[in-house]
C-alpha cells in the first residue's frame, strides 16, 4: 500500500511539474488560413506525374560545390480555377541533400550518382523545398495556367561521381 502511495504521489508532483512548465509560456504562435470552397484541377497528379527529363550530364561539367548544368523548364498546370481564387504558389516538398532544403536529394538506387543533387527554381529564384513559390496569377474557367519552374543538377562536393541522377517531388497548391 505504501508503494502504491509513492507511486501516486510521484505521477502527481510530475504532473504539477509539468503544469507549471505547460503555464510559463515564452513566446506564442497563432495559426490563421481559410478552407476554401473549391481550388483548381492539378493536371500533374501523383497518379499522371510530370516528368522532367535532365538528359545525361557528363561529371566533367561540374568542376567544384555548387557548379550547376543546363536548366531544364517544367511547367505545373492548373486548370478549371474558380472566380475565387486569382493567384497561387506551389510548394515542393521531397528529402533535402545533406539537410539543405535548397538541394533535393537524389533517389538511393544502386549505383547513384555522387556528389550531386536537383535544384529548382521558380520564376524569382531558387526555391527551396517547403518553401512557397512566388505568387503566379491565375486565369479562371477552362484557361490552362502554366506555373514554370526550372530544375538542374547542382554539385554539392568537388567531387561527382557519375550513376543514375533521379529523384521525386511531391508539391501542394495554395491559393491567395
Amino acid at each position: 500500500m505504501m508503494k502504491k502511495n509513492l507511486i501516486a504521489m510521484a505521477f502527481a508532483a510530475t504532473a504539477v511539474l509539468s503544469a507549471g512548465n505547460a503555464m510559463a509560456a515564452a513566446g506564442q504562435v497563432n495559426f490563421t488560413g481559410e478552407i476554401i470552397d473549391a481550388g483548381c484541377d492539378v493536371v500533374n497528379t501523383p497518379s499522371n506525374p510530370l516528368q522532367v527529363d535532365l538528359g545525361s550530364v557528363a561529371k566533367s561539367e561540374f568542376h567544384q560545390s555548387g557548379d550547376t548544368a543546363a536548366p531544364r523548364s517544367f511547367n505545373v498546370q492548373l486548370t478549371n480555377c474558380p472566380a475565387t481564387v486569382q493567384t497561387a504558389r506551389i510548394t515542393f516538398d521531397g528529402t533535402a541533400l545533406n539537410g539543405d532544403n535548397r538541394v533535393l536529394n537524389l533517389t538511393q538506387d544502386t549505383g547513384v550518382a555522387k556528389g550531386v543533387g536537383i535544384q529548382l527554381s521558380d520564376i524569382a529564384d531558387v526555391l527551396p523545398l517547403f518553401t512557397p513559390s512566388t505568387s503566379y496569377s491565375l486565369q479562371t474557367g477552362s484557361a490552362v495556367n502554366d506555373l514554370s519552374f526550372v530544375a538542374r543538377y547542382i554539385s554539392v562536393s568537388d567531387t561527382v561521381e557519375p550513376g543514375p541522377a533521379n529523384a521525386t517531388a511531391t508539391f501542394s497548391v495554395l491559393y491567395n
